[in-house]
């Protein structure tokens, strides 16, 4: 699969003023008015056929349909824009270098291919010293574009409680144990950040905590100012994650029940994930490139029902820094990603 239907980034290169607490991103609607649910956002969608797969444009992402497989893309540079001082977009081959400086004078530097897909993220800090959060250039064994990797399940040893966290009962040790915890399963390799967004059984290596307090209203990605307030916990042991380690990546995983048709729960769960870091952000000063984002609708249930249900509506959020660098669970290398140049 390619990136299909995700705008250039040349269209959007320009910083974005926050909404306030908890709105997230905003989207327009071709008209330039504001979308703030899934019933307006429905009008906006485009369906096209490409070869056999079923492509469902939205105004800022995309979800592709092939075979048995749907999945949603979206531009991270959208987020990193929020409040940032410019934006600057440079072509270099057959590269694409986006550039955003926050106020401080650091810059996110985000390099794709021709295909759109991402190489590298970096982190420059005033100095120019350079920070690499996630390095996706190609090594042996990865094939470019292959978002797909099946693996046997983990191999659990650890219990239950602590293998996914229930936020709502964990005290901010726990939150912190469990998002610097090392993979329940041996590492075999560096995996990119696509394979690791698209394959459960990849994921599942890293223990996750589930944000079941955090709740959204019907059909609405914004946070309410309470829910906001609830982040504060998981922020603070994200932060003190990442001054340990300046290239600690947290993937934020939005999940849906099975109420509801299949592209409106996927793109409100992606949205939902990505209204989660952007207040991590926002209000609680989390670097937007330490997180990533992504949206699963209703297909990894925890509650095996297609009826409404409380637990499989849920943010999700864990570590994949030892599966962005091949760290085994032993903590020594697996295949490790090219050195920077």
């Amino acid at each position: 699969m390619t990136r299909a239907g995700t705008p250039a980034p040349e269209t959007n290169a320009k910083p974005i003023q926050s909404e306030g607490p908890g709105k997230g991103v905003a989207v327009r609607s071709s008209s330039g008015q504001e979308i703030r649910n899934v019933q307006d956002l429905k009008n906006e969608r485009r369906q096209t056929r490409e070869g056999n797969r079923t492509i469902i444009r939205e105004p800022d992402r995309t979800i592709i349909k092939e075979g048995n497989r749907t999945i949603i893309r979206h531009d991270e540079d959208d987020r990193f824009r929020l409040g940032a001082r410019d934006v600057r977009v440079e072509r270099v081959g057959n590269e694409t270098r986006t550039v955003i400086v926050r106020p401080g004078g650091e810059r996110i530097v985000t390099i794709t291919d021709r295909n759109g897909y991402l190489v590298r993220r970096v982190r420059v800090l005033p100095d120019n010293r350079e920070i690499i959060i996630i390095d996706n250039r190609p090594r042996p064994g990865v094939v470019v574009g292959n978002f797909f990797v099946v693996l046997p399940p983990p191999v659990i040893r650890i219990p239950r409680e602590r293998y996914i966290v229930a936020y709502g009962a964990a005290p901010p040790a726990l939150v912190y144990e469990t998002l610097t915890a090392p993979p329940v399963d041996r590492i075999e390799r560096a995996y990119t950040l696509d394979e690791i967004r698209y394959s459960p059984t990849v994921r599942a290596r890293m223990p996750s905590i589930d944000l079941n307090t955090v709740t959204f209203e019907t059909g609405s990605w914004e946070l309410a100012p309470d829910q906001v307030d609830k982040l504060a916990p998981i922020a603070d042991g994200m932060k003190r994650a990442i001054e340990q380690n300046p290239q600690t990546v947290f993937l934020i995983e939005g999940h849906t029940d099975a109420v509801g048709n299949e592209e409106d729960n996927l793109s409100l769960s992606d949205r939902r994930a990505e209204s989660v870091a952007v207040a991590l952000t926002e209000q609680f000063q989390v670097p937007p490139e330490n997180l990533s984002t992504q949206g699963y609708g209703e297909q990894q249930p925890v509650e095996q029902t297609s009826g409404p249900s409380a637990v499989n509506r849920r943010v999700s959020v864990r570590n994949i820094s030892p599966l962005l660098v091949g760290q085994n669970a032993q903590g020594g290398p697996g295949n490790q990603p090219p050195s920077p140049q």
